[in-house]
């Protein structure tokens, strides 16, 4: 038994917020410099009151419709996020009873912004394995909650956003591989170190980047994992149709793309319009291009992802 993506769907909530609206804030920065360093021209923010389970409650009815699956049917829901409703109950949780689904295993994902590649591979291995035939996983962040506005070389990055696939059992295999790493050495890079301790907030709550040697460590392991995965996939990247990658920088994407051989027009980008959302961009990218007709069924696309932790992994999918 495999396991195949039956529907996806995707949510950014708002109007877009542009460059040009973040200096009118008082971010100091520019549209120039961050178009010339990340590629974003735009982000949504989620509102007050909004919690992430808002986001994936939204995407995740879209990714239901678009599957022909009532939420009664699902026995796994996996929600990857970094930005959760609350420390408990997860919001995976909070969703499952907002669909009207009882019964499901239902769990949060922590693994940043490889979250959904990570939660991919897991419901994977749970349909594989005859624990589930029918699963949800969710990328929701609503990452302005955790960013220091004073901060232009990080503020400027992130989004608020959910995306949203359904698996299904299928005697025909749709995730060809897939294939996730870790390692903790390189945490202090890029985390958001506070935490909570007797009521209040103690150390830093906002996150904190080291970028240059984020950007080293993500090509390097993007390129990595991308050639594990298609070795275990038997395919080569010069057969893959689209490349889906975690939407952090357009620096990055284009170096790890130019690397794999893989030609522009074969990449799938919406960081200039929803900018990095963590755990959500990579459904988010990939249910843009199957709504506007690019990604058709039979092809081969290659997700991919690197995260705080340093976590780091991708699939490969016939779609």
């Amino acid at each position: 038994m495999f396991a195949r993506i039956a529907g996806v769907g995707g949510f950014v909530p708002g109007e877009p917020v542009t460059n040009q609206d973040l200096v009118r804030r008082g971010v100091d920065t520019s549209d120039e410099w961050i178009i010339t360093r990340t590629g974003i021209r735009a982000r949504h923010l989620a509102g007050p009151g909004t919690l992430a389970s808002d986001l994936a409650l939204e995407a995740s009815r879209r990714a239901l419709s678009a599957a022909e699956t009532g939420a009664d049917e699902l026995d796994l829901i996996i929600v990857a996020t970094s930005t959760p409703d609350c420390v408990f109950p997860g919001t995976s949780c909070i969703l499952q009873t907002r669909l009207g689904n009882r019964g499901a295993m239902v769990f949060d994902l922590q693994a940043a912004c490889s979250g959904f590649i990570y939660a991919l591979n897991v419901a994977e291995k749970l349909i594989r394995a005859g624990s589930c035939r029918k699963a949800l996983v969710v990328g929701a962040e609503i990452f302005s909650r955790i960013l220091d506005w004073n901060d232009r070389a990080t503020c400027v990055l992130f989004g608020d956003g959910a995306g949203a696939v359904v698996l299904e059992a299928s005697e025909k295999a749709g995730i060809l591989a897939s294939v996730a790493h870790a390692d903790g050495s390189y945490h202090a890079i890029l985390s958001v170190p506070g935490h909570i301790s007797d009521g209040k907030v103690a150390g830093d709550p906002f996150l904190r980047m080291d970028g240059q040697a984020v950007f080293r460590f993500a090509v390097r392991a993007l390129f990595d994992v991308a050639l594990e995965c298609c070795s275990a996939a038997k395919v080569s990247p010069s057969d893959i149709d689209w490349f889906i990658p975690h939407q952090a920088n357009l620096r990055i994407i284009d170096s790890t793309a130019k690397k794999l051989g893989i030609d522009s027009g074969r990449i799938i980008v919406t960081l200039d319009a929803h900018g990095n959302t963590s755990a959500a961009s990579i459904p988010l990218a990939l249910d843009a291009a199957v709504r506007d007709g690019r990604i058709r069924r039979g092809q081969k696309l290659l997700l991919e992802g690197v995260g705080g932790g340093f976590t780091w992994g991708a699939a490969l999918l016939e779609f």
